[in-house]
């Protein structure tokens, strides 16, 4: 079988795509599909290539036993849709930035994850760089209650 391969997307790669690609790492383990979904994260813009997560996702995560200190920022690019199944961006934004970089035959890869949890209400994960503490907290919320719908969604689809 085939191992399920997912890449989360916002702009810096520092802030919501690490924060989502921990949450949903997380869940995978605790459903024991480690060996069968793959996890990474990157950003549409290099601004922060080789940097770890800002140390308020890391602060926040950490306080809900989620660790991202050993993620690092890098740049989403063409060979990802070659690599990745599933290719989730925060916002419309970077998801209009990949649909740009997308080989016509990659596009039905890319989602906005917040597609998975209509129930939410809201449709982008909203950036919390500039803002204080509470947009970390609320990322965080968003990105694990879509992360839950969007392993559902894989569990279903790939009979895992």
């Amino acid at each position: 079988m085939k191992k399920v391969s997912v890449l989360f997307v916002c702009m810096g790669n520092i802030c919501r795509s690490p924060t989502a690609h921990g949450v949903f790492e997380g869940l995978v383990e605790r459903a024991g599909l480690q060996g069968n979904i793959s996890v990474d994260s990157a950003g549409t813009h290099a601004y922060h290539v080789g940097s770890s997560p800002d140390s308020r996702s890391q602060k926040t995560a950490a306080s809900r036993g989620v660790d991202l200190s050993g993620q690092r920022a890098r740049q989403a690019d063409r060979k990802d849709f070659e690599q990745f199944d599933y290719i989730i961006a925060m916002d419309r934004d970077n998801l209009s930035n990949l649909q740009f970089i997308a080989p016509p035959e990659g596009k039905h890869k890319l989602y906005l994850l917040l597609d998975f949890a209509p129930e939410l209400g809201v449709k982008e994960v909203p950036d919390p760089y500039y803002g204080g503490d509470k947009g970390f907290d609320k990322v965080f919320d968003l990105v694990y209650a879509a992360s839950e719908r969007l392993l559902a969604s894989i569990k279903a689809e790939h009979q895992l």
